[in-house]
């Protein structure tokens, strides 16, 4: 059997073996009136809340695109014909509009055939810069946003392939930006080479839990291939164009401003590299850099290179980690050192130490503050006033900390669940302090923060006042649209009481207003619209229910336009889910559906096939729970089963389905989940897996919230592995895969591989490579295709049965 690398590379059932030489399809009408839409622009407010941006970009990407040259070094995809992630997605047209002006205004002078990334605000937010890719180079291109005209700095020299290579100065009247190297190595296509030697790699001896990473190096030349690809050298622009070097070429992963500008924060990666680690976990040397003198201040970090770690989610490496500006500093670092050898195994009273470290840094630094948990970030607001966060895996355990950065002193703002939404907090609301840094706005001893506003009742977005004396709150603003969901984005102006909102309903587009929660006054900021009229009609609500245990769940439910819930007509359902691991069922049955969100469909959900008589469950809920001693995954089968049996029964007891014609799907760890309930219940006459893994034998050092190994839990690994089960599969299956998928853990192997043993045991299977794809699917050509490829397979396996 010949594979046909440029087709799709399908297999169907037991009766045939052999791949369709099939061309790309579309689907049906009525998905297709839905997926072949205009996508509407992306909304971005400037810093000072003087502009909107909208920026365009294609709905899908071509095949061309996904077919560019790429290479695939140290966890790395990049283009190397043009020095840009492969991945990249990119903006085709920018139009702009004053915050409180009435009329979008169309960039002039943007670029011909425009692919427009890495779009940045100056300081001051008089014009953002971006970068254009052209076949053959990245080039800086700068938006005067009071003349709305763009225009090119510089030819296509940038180096992106790490990510941005453009960053602003504080005075917004240069950028500092990565460049190729004048002398940069040539590029060397060893694949054809005959080997000087073979591979070889060893251990030490010691103990770690590495994830299985794709993209790795292979070869002494392709560590050759890495540094011409990430070297970079840093140069100045100023806005007319003239560029002034600023440091020879290294491999910068790291570029930062002091708040005062006077400093860079730059990070290289060095050499030794390794064959079994992405490029983040090389080591790495971190100096503070004089602006104006051009000379290196102090080597403030080496960090060596990462291959051993322990156990543990909540495990991490030793030495100095975190290391950044503190915001409310004009130069002073801030970092974070683990107390436990970095072993979430070990019993100790503290985690984590965090250190401030002054400028010009000839002095010790000075600890701050000893954690309990593990650091998980900080806020500055001022010399009295940080908040700092800590979070603990296996617990689940996040707490936030008020810290007095001055005297030391700390004390508990709140300790909870981190997945508890009915109990979140919110996010507290940041402003620039004097040098354009964002900081906790405090003021008379007193926060403000802005929450989504999740539960029990249902979601009601708000604002609150905190005293940071007291820690006692006293609520500003609680939204209670009817038949709307209200998201608050920011507090505009607390002394006025101005926020920006957006609001959106089942058939209304999300749009931006300015709201005052003093007076109620609401004014429209931009008007966009529903893309997707034929969903109007469409019948949409939340349903609860409970599993067998007494957990609650919910799922979206969508019912056909005009479908009589009187009549009760008998449909075929589609489930879509995503198991997600909690550790008790309070926080497992908590809900964040909301019947009032716009109904987006994407194909990522069924949501398309309501339009063809489907009714579908969107989102159904899929805990897996642990408590105590307990992990989710040891009963992680019953718990999967049980779930869709839920599912079912509900939207059963309603009255409006055919429980013979249920199918369920998922994509990735959902995927995997489908796999599953097809092989171990009887539940679905049909199932549709995308992307997933299926032998978690090929993933033993962990997998999604898997901390454990293969060898600490062997019977957790094959029972949960649909392959180990393959030959109990009898439902009819549709596998798709991205035939260049770049997620940990499930590369494409896993789904050819579950396929062929399905294929032999009998199986009624069918399999999907999508040529270019990743793990999540881009192109029209492909996502066009999958979505007929599940068309009609459920036509024919589910609605027509």
């Amino acid at each position: 059997m010949k594979r046909i690398c440029s087709l799709l590379f399908i297999s169907f059932c037991s009766y045939v073996y052999a791949q369709e030489n099939i061309t790309y399809q579309k689907p049906s009408t009525e998905i297709l009136e839905l997926a072949d839409y205009q996508r509407p622009p992306a909304v971005t407010i400037s810093p000072d809340e003087r502009w909107i941006v909208f920026s365009y970009r294609a709905t899908y990407k071509s095949l061309d695109e996904l077919n560019a040259p790429e290479v695939r070094l140290g966890g790395l995809r990049v283009n190397p014909q043009t020095n840009m992630a492969s991945a990249t997605s990119y903006l085709n047209n920018i139009k702009i509009k004053k915050f409180d002006g009435s009329e979008e205004v169309q960039v002039q002078g943007l670029p011909t055939d425009a692919r427009i990334a890495h779009m940045l605000f100056s300081p001051d937010s008089k014009n953002v810069a971006f970068t254009h890719t052209t076949a053959t180079g990245v080039e800086l291109w700068v938006l005067d946003l009071l003349t709305a005209q763009a225009r090119r700095l510089t030819e296509g020299v940038l180096n992106a392939s790490l990510g941005s290579p453009i960053q602003w100065y504080k005075d917004g009247r240069r950028l500092l930006i990565s460049t190729l190297p004048t002398n940069r190595a040539a590029w060397i296509d060893s694949s054809k080479d005959l080997p000087k030697g073979p591979i070889v790699s060893t251990s030490g001896g010691q103990v770690s839990q590495l994830r299985t990473y794709q993209d790795l190096l292979k070869t002494p030349q392709d560590e050759s291939n890495f540094e011409t690809l990430t070297q970079s050298a840093l140069y100045a622009v100023d806005l007319e164009g003239k560029q002034t070097k600023v440091r020879d070429a290294e491999i910068y992963s790291q570029r930062s401003f002091s708040p005062d500008g006077k400093y860079l924060l730059l990070t290289t990666v060095k050499r030794p590299f390794s064959y079994v680690v992405p490029y983040y976990n090389f080591p790495q040397q971190t100096i503070v850099f004089d602006v104006e003198t051009k000379q290196t201040v102090k080597t403030v970090n080496e960090t060596p290179l990462v291959e051993v770690l322990p156990k543990g989610f909540s495990s991490t490496r030793t030495g100095k980690r975190s290391l950044n500006w503190r915001s409310d500093k004009p130069s002073s670092l801030v970092y974070v050192e683990a107390l436990d050898g970095g072993d979430a195994a070990k019993k100790v009273e503290y985690r984590d130490e965090i250190f401030s470290w002054d400028a010009p840094f000839t002095d010790a630094a000075t600890s701050l503050i000893k954690l309990a948990d593990r650091y998980a970030g900080i806020l500055w607001g001022d010399d009295n006033h940080a908040l700092v966060y800590t979070q603990w895996y296996d617990t689940r355990n996040e707490t936030t900390l008020l810290l007095n950065p001055t005297t030391k002193a700390s004390k508990i703002i709140s300790t909870r669940n981190s997945q508890d939404v009915y109990s979140d907090p919110g996010n507290v609301y940041t402003t620039k302090n004097q040098w354009g840094a964002y900081v906790m706005f405090v003021a008379n001893n007193k926060s403000y923060w802005v929450g989504d506003g999740y539960t029990k009742e249902g979601q009601f977005p708000f604002v609150d006042e905190l005293d940071l004396a007291s820690l006692k709150k006293k609520r500003l603003y609680t939204s209670k649209l009817e038949g709307k969901k209200e998201s608050i984005s920011r507090i505009l102006d607390v002394k006025k009481g101005d926020i920006l909102v957006s609001i959106q309903s089942p058939t209304d587009y999300p749009n931006y207003y300015v709201r005052s929660i003093r007076s109620g006054k609401i004014s429209a900021l931009t008007q966009l619209e529903n893309p997707f009229k034929s969903l109007a009609g469409v019948q949409k609500e939340v349903i609860h229910y409970k599993r067998k245990d007494g957990v609650d769940l919910s799922g979206t439910l969508y019912l056909p336009a005009g479908y009589d819930k009187n009549k009760k007509e008998k449909l075929p359902l589609l489930i879509w889910a995503y198991p997600t691991e909690y550790k008790d069922k309070n926080t497992a049955g908590q809900s964040t559906a909301n019947p009032y969100t716009f109904t987006y469909p994407s194909y990522g959900s069924f949501v398309y096939w309501v339009n063809k008589g489907y009714a579908v469950l969107d989102d159904a809920a899929f805990p897996i729970i642990g408590e105590g001693n307990e992990e989710p995954n040891d009963t992680f089968i019953e718990q999967l089963v049980a779930n869709g049996e839920a599912a079912i029964d509900a939207v059963d007891k309603l009255g409006y389905i055919d429980r013979s014609k249920v199918g369920v799907g998922g994509h990735s760890y959902g995927a995997f989940m489908t796999a599953n309930l097809l092989t171990h219940s009887n539940l679905f006459a049909v199932g549709i897996a995308r992307s997933g893994a299926y032998n978690r034998t090929l993933t033993p050092f962990g997998f999604q919230r898997e901390q454990r190994n293969y060898w600490d839990v062997p019977e957790v690994y094959n029972n949960m592995s649909p392959f180990m089960h393959a030959d109990k599969m009898k439902t009819p299956m549709l596998l798709i895969h991205g035939a260049a998928d770049n997620n940990p853990g499930t590369f494409t192997l896993q789904t050819e591989r579950y396929f062929q043993a399905l294929k032999n045991l009998g199986a009624p299977v069918r399999m999907v490579l999508l040529p270019f794809e990743a793990h999540g699917y881009t192109s029209e050509a492909n996502i066009l295709h999958t979505l007929w490829e599940q068309d009609q397979f459920l036509e024919k396996y589910l609605k027509n049965k």
